[in-house]
């Protein structure tokens, strides 16, 4: 059994596999947080294994465990990995009702930091991981983890999940942009983990105040247009992608109108890289 423990922003994880390859990228994605102490209380203790059965060997199958809960239908073995991430995912969204937490990117500049909620297939997390490598701060790709007592946002610098042809274009893209083995036919289609910036982990114990939301949208050939967002829309919306705010009841429907009482929100349609990263850049500029 190949056994790790992570710090991951306000987090810490014992993940342990009984899979060679896992460990291999745990070893790849995480190298920079690995570089980081781990607390001796670990939040969530998870496992992903091969059953003891005949599946090893016939259509090897692979299962997620956070302590004794199986939460997940298996899937094959080849998916191990993003079947990782997205447990560490589940654990996150399922237990940390101290925060409000949205299914969006998080980037940093300046120290003010831009939420980008969104469906998926919107492009979102290509967005994000472009951003990253164009010198933003990396907050997250899937979980943006919303304090219930300030304005702060909480880092959770994480690979960021990448799909389909997403992969290729980044690659060519950004040469810096370093990817874990490639997963065909997932639920999601064809998935490959992309490894977080240095900086981006180095600084992920650092908070910082929600400047604004901006819910992206690729669009092939389109010109980049950023659209001002009524707060009515904005607040569906917020609801819309929240993991836990049917959880949090009252104090869900007060943070959400105080954060939209606090920050503007935008609808934003892109399809070049160039074009969004300067159109972001101008929304963190000092005045």
């Amino acid at each position: 059994m190949y056994n790790h423990r992570l710090a991951i922003g306000p987090f810490s994880f014992s993940l342990s596999t009984n899979i060679r390859s896992v460990s291999q990228q745990i070893e790849q994605l995480y190298a920079h947080h690995l570089c980081h102490p781990c607390p001796s209380y670990v939040d969530f203790n998870v496992r992903v294994k091969t059953p003891l059965s005949h599946r090893r060997w016939f259509r090897p199958q692979v299962e997620f465990f956070m302590d004794e809960i199986n939460p997940f239908k298996p899937l094959p073995r080849d998916q191990a990995y993003p079947m990782l991430e997205w447990g560490m995912n589940w654990c996150i969204a399922n237990h940390a009702h101290h925060y409000l937490i949205e299914h969006a990117g998080v980037i940093e500049k300046n120290g003010r930091v831009i939420m980008m909620p969104a469906t998926q297939g919107s492009g979102k997390s290509t967005l994000t991981a472009a951003m990253m490598l164009s010198g933003w701060r990396l907050f997250s790709d899937e979980l943006a983890l919303l304090s219930l007592q300030g304005n702060e946002v909480i880092p959770l610098a994480r690979p960021i999940n990448i799909k389909n042809d997403a992969i290729d274009i980044l690659q060519s893209h950004f040469s810096q942009a370093e990817f874990g083995d490639i997963a065909h036919d997932t639920l999601k289609g064809t998935v490959a983990l992309m490894k977080p910036g240095q900086e981006s982990v180095a600084n992920m114990h650092q908070k910082a105040p929600l400047h604004c939301i901006v819910f992206p949208t690729y669009k092939a050939g389109s010109e980049a247009r950023l659209s001002p967002l009524s707060s009515l829309d904005s607040f569906q919306r917020l609801i819309d992608n929240s993991f836990n705010y049917n959880v949090l009841g009252a104090e869900g429907f007060h943070k959400v109108a105080d954060i939209l009482q606090s920050v503007p929100s935008y609808e934003f349609e892109y399809s070049r890289f160039e074009d969004a990263s300067d159109t972001l850049d101008k929304l963190v500029e000092d005045a």
